[in-house]
């Protein structure tokens, strides 16, 4: 392509659809220094303090999901969802985009429908193995699907999906490099190992109980914690910081927590495992059983069957928690072999490959 691409991307609502759009932004103007981006996102959602501070516009939509049971929001969605259909239309006319990207959530769903209507180019990226309502109703009239597991063609149609992994931050490619920096940074003590609990950005109330419950236990481990409790908890647990338990809402320096853990409880966010795949530690899921389809679920369980992590539920916890994890702790072949396995796993070049994708459509 001669001149600099217009660019819209779309997706929102949690970390895990933000960051690999800004991921493929960053990619973008690396590439076309001065192409022009404009993000579209639900306009009381955590992109619209996100994006700008990546450095990008934004514009809202009016628009929520549906929820399970019958709320007001569900009486209010056929007209958010005309609303947003109406402001996609206005946006992609007055700002003419070359492709309109979509990464997941309901925000994408409006622009990326639109634009596609409007015969303009089309890729959503889909970062689970399970798609969500939004993705598989797109990838029916998008030009290219790109996704990060095997197995999707019964979502979409086979001829437009392309292998391409979840775009992560490229800070992330070498974290075995900032272990001493993470543990000065969070002050702690290299001599002990340091357990790192990851909830998402807003918080898994049954991660934070599962901790709070067995502080002690890990303390008289000699085990230092890096508390990751979300924004929606921080206020209960901050009580347990000390010397060697640091709590915290949300990390903005990933590389530093990453590099500096030795084992990791976390979520299976489709981004977390993508990130955790890079990083190559030992690592137990809890995964999110209120997500739809249990998406969390079967995304540690394709890493799982790979001998590459170990899988908790929820239901499992009281039981199964302490003997998993100390098992785990006392056993360095088995941290290695997890470790050595999740990494070779991992999809480094996918924001890249996303990329290329784009310019490929955008050619044709």
């Amino acid at each position: 392509m001669k001149r600099a691409p217009r660019v819209i991307l779309s997706g929102g609502g949690t970390g895990g659809h933000i960051y690999p759009a800004i991921a493929i932004a960053n990619e973008i103007k690396a590439r076309y220094a001065d192409a022009e981006i404009l993000f579209v996102g639900a306009e009381d959602k955590m992109e619209m303090q996100k994006v700008p501070q990546a450095g990008y516009k934004i514009e809202g939509l009016w628009i929520s999901g549906i929820q399970r049971k019958l709320t007001i929001d569900n009486l209010a969605f056929p007209f958010k969802l005309i609303s947003s259909l109406w402001k996609s239309k206005k946006i992609i006319k007055q700002f003419k985009p070359d492709v309109v990207i979509g990464t997941g959530g309901f925000a994408s769903g409006a622009v990326v429908k639109v634009a596609a209507s409007m015969s303009i180019p089309t890729l959503i990226q889909e970062q689970n193995s399970f798609p969500g309502i939004t993705n598989k109703l797109l990838g029916k009239k998008a030009n290219r699907v790109c996704v990060a597991y095997d197995n999707l063609e019964r979502f979409f149609p086979k001829e437009k999906i392309v292998k391409t992994g979840n775009p992560v931050r490229n800070d992330l490619l070498n974290v075995g490099a900032n272990r001493e920096e993470g543990i000065e940074v969070f002050g702690l003590d290299s001599d002990r190992p340091i357990l790192l609990v990851l909830g998402g950005s807003l918080g898994a109330r049954r991660i934070n109980q599962l901790i709070e419950k067995n502080i002690e236990e890990l303390r008289n481990k000699n085990i230092q914690i890096i508390w990751q409790c979300g924004k929606l908890y921080y206020e209960e647990y901050k009580k347990y910081n000390s010397e060697d338990v640091i709590v915290t809402a949300f990390v903005e320096k990933m590389n530093l927590v990453y590099g500096a853990a030795d084992y990791v409880i976390s979520r299976a966010g489709a981004s977390s495992i993508s990130e955790l795949a890079l990083v190559g530690k030992p690592v137990i899921f809890i995964p999110s059983p209120n997500v739809a389809e249990d998406h969390q679920t079967k995304n540690a369980l394709s890493i799982v069957k790979e001998g590459g992590a170990i899988l908790l539920k929820e239901m499992e916890l009281e039981e199964k928690f302490l003997p998993t994890f100390n098992a785990l702790v006392e056993n360095s072949d088995l941290q290695r072999e997890l470790g050595a396995k999740f990494l070779s796993l991992a999809l480094p070049n996918a924001t890249s490959d996303i990329v290329n994708q784009v310019e490929a459509i955008m050619k044709n």
